[in-house]
């Protein structure tokens, strides 16, 4: 593949988007989710090409995993955003000044996305199907664990892009080496924004080498912590929820962090995930309270790099605080701003939890695996985005655009 010539296709192309029909936008997507459907049994079987490569226990494996069910859910996503409106063209703002020249902030795409992502094939259709209707050209860069499952999925939606009379080239897939990524992230004449999406190595990485525009999503290190005022069966569902419904994902339960109040209660509290083999890494005090009331096998004593680690497995740290300063103190240094939660009755302590917490999303009385863009509302996400320039939280289709000012005079000049 030449690079070069590629990304220049996939520039050209962008401009094609920006004419195209919103209703045909609509339509194709449909198809797209329906052939998904259609050809689930060729996706899963070079899913298991991908699969038969890794070792199951493997973090990754759960991420890179694709079923049936999961393909169905992808559909669904699809079509969800086939129905929703396009973010371009609205009008933020508009007035007229003394002089009579009319002002306009109206939202545009960003033109070229360049998203570099690692495992999860889903996120192939999910980045399309936001780019596509949000009318940006995406450049692809997934990771060579995935690389069977994407090439399918890419061949579908490329398919279908021919059958609809659509350039192909507004979607492309780089499959070359890391010195092709690095080119990729250095292509500022031919890309307006890179995301990564993956683990904070991958992140770092991309943050370091680019020389392009990036909004960071992916690393997760989440805590729940539980107040001394936490309703101990409400806090119970909570930590099981946000620790084992999907291990492998960014907004899972790293650390739960219990005042020393609650001690006696947290083998209630943790009592149900001992039924999904989650191994806890308990500070001192924890450790005592959990003797003889957690399996001896999953219980362990923390070590210093206990806390702050994503751990993307059956895994969680415990941190018992004295104070409820010692908690904001603890997810200060640790979190990395993706997703935090309270437990707890007190309205008081909530609310400076939701001041004093700098995360992207920050619960009361919720698990943090609510952080998605579909439960959120929004449709399918293209990442969870743990900065604070431009877009914060799930990535979607309003994330996706930029803006422009639209001036209208007649015959203004300037004094």
């Amino acid at each position: 593949m030449d690079l070069k010539k590629t990304l220049a296709k996939a520039k050209a192309a962008s401009k094609s988007l920006q004419v195209l029909d919103q209703d045909t936008v609509g339509s194709v997507l449909l198809k797209i989710s329906g052939e998904a459907l259609a050809r689930s049994g060729y996706i899963l079987d070079e899913n298991r090409k991908d699969l038969s490569l890794m070792e199951k226990n493997d973090p990754r494996y759960d991420r890179l995993m694709l079923t049936e069910g999961r393909i169905s859910s992808i559909s669904d996503d699809i079509a969800s955003v086939a129905r929703m409106k396009s973010p371009v063209g609205r009008i933020l703002s508009q007035y007229i000044r003394p002089d009579g020249l009319k002002i306009s902030r109206i939202s545009v795409p960003f033109g070229v996305i360049g998203v570099i992502y690692e495992s999860r094939p889903n996120v192939t259709f999910d980045v399309f199907s936001l780019c596509f209707r949000s009318a940006n050209t995406v450049i692809m860069r997934g990771g060579k664990e995935a690389i069977h499952s994407n090439q399918a999925i890419v061949t579908l939606i490329k398919d279908v892009l021919a059958e609809s009379g659509i350039d192909q080239d507004i979607l492309t897939l780089i499959t070359g080496s890391r010195n092709d990524t690095l080119k990729l992230l250095r292509a500022r004449e031919s890309i307006d924004l890179i995301i990564p999406r993956g683990s904070r190595g991958l992140i770092d990485f991309v943050r370091e080498n680019s020389s392009i525009p990036v909004i960071e999503t992916g690393a997760g290190i989440c805590h729940t912590y539980f107040d001394e005022y936490g309703d101990r069966l409400k806090g119970q569902a909570i930590i099981n929820n946000a620790k084992t419904r999907r291990v492998s994902v960014c907004n899972a339960l790293d650390c739960l962090i219990i005042h020393e109040k609650r001690i006696e209660d947290l083998g209630f509290l943790v009592e149900p995930c001992s039924a999904s083999g989650v191994e806890i890494y308990a500070d001192t005090k924890a450790f005592k309270a959990l003797s003889g009331k957690y399996p001896a096998e999953l219980l362990h004593k923390a070590a210093k790099d206990s806390f702050g680690t994503e751990f993307l497995s059956y895994k969680m740290a415990v941190k018992t605080v004295s104070a409820f300063d010692e908690a904001l103190a603890h997810i200060e240094r640790y979190g990395s701003k993706h997703s935090e939660a309270i437990v707890t009755e007190n309205s008081d302590r909530r609310d400076i939890f939701f001041k004093m917490v700098d995360a992207s999303s920050v619960y009361s009385n919720a698990s943090t695996a609510f952080t998605d863009g579909g439960e959120f509302g929004l449709g399918a996400e293209i990442g969870i985005s743990t900065q604070k320039l431009h877009a914060r939280g799930p990535m979607a289709l309003d994330e996706l655009t930029t803006y422009k000012w639209i001036i209208e005079g007649n015959g203004h000049i300037r004094k």
